[in-house]
């Protein structure tokens, strides 16, 4: 059995690397030398020795710098999930009066004798509830007359018009809002065909 030489070749016969130079001879990799003006020079230790010490610095500060990275993504992350949780928390807080309201709205209506008196009332907490939101950024779209956008209206149907309303929102269904110039409510609309 042959063992660590090729199985294709006699046992007598040693495999040797050849290849042609540059000059075309063939030589052997043992009879192959390197120019002299292509050897490696010989670098002095403490040159040597001060690049290992930049490399050395080097892989310091690159490895700091992926440490800070990675805290300030953690800590991003770990601040935007807060955010989301509690990022409804200052209209909520604003909110409250309102819910405020409408509690004695509601008790006031259990004993109430008088409609327009709780009417009145009603309308006010409404008028502050409209108030906060606007304040906020809410911002109800105005829709009825207008061309209909399928950018700012979910048509419903459509109805039998003259010609002045032909492809203008005839009735609102729905009102839209705006929340910061952004629509958040597309406003459900019966167009006139």
């Amino acid at each position: 059995m042959k063992t660590g030489k090729d199985k294709n070749k006699p046992d007598s016969e040693e495999h040797v690397d050849k290849h042609e130079n540059v000059e075309g001879q063939t030589v052997t990799e043992e009879q192959e030398t390197i120019p002299a003006d292509h050897q490696m020079p010989d670098v002095p230790t403490d040159t040597l020795s001060k690049t290992e010490e930049e490399l050395s610095e080097m892989k310091d500060k690159y490895l700091r710098l992926f440490s800070d990275f990675e805290n300030f993504r953690r800590r991003t992350s770990k601040e935007r999930l807060e955010l989301m949780k509690s990022g409804g928390e200052d209209v909520m807080t604003a909110l409250l009066p309102v819910m405020d309201d409408l509690d004695r709205a509601k008790m006031a209506m259990e004993n109430a004798t008088d409609v327009d008196a709780v009417k009145e009332g009603l309308e006010l907490v409404f008028g502050k509830l409209a108030s906060i939101l606007q304040q906020k950024g809410l911002k109800p779209m105005d829709a009825k007359g207008q061309p209909f956008d399928a950018d700012l209206h979910d048509a419903i149907t459509q109805t039998p018009a003259g010609d002045e309303m032909k492809g203008k929102v005839v009735d609102e269904i729905e009102k839209g809002y705006y929340l910061n110039d952004k629509v958040i409510r597309f406003a459900k609309v019966v167009i006139g065909a």
